[in-house]
């Protein structure tokens, strides 16, 4: 839990074309993560676009 009460286990990551990663945003469910990830990546730019939980990594 954060300062404003609002728990949010789940993050949408951003990999550039240099395998530089960024966590682009946090939201409290998947499903919602899974969405801004979708609508990033039908951008058509060469980035990667995962979600992931708090906790886990990719690797």
């Amino acid at each position: 839990m954060n300062d404003s009460g609002a728990v949010l286990p789940w993050l949408v990551i951003r990999q550039d074309d240099n395998g530089n990663r960024y966590r682009v945003g946090r939201y409290a469910t998947r499903i919602e993560a899974q969405k801004i990830a979708d609508s990033l990546d039908e951008r058509g730019h060469k980035q990667l676009y995962w979600v992931e939980r708090i906790g886990q990594s990719v690797q």
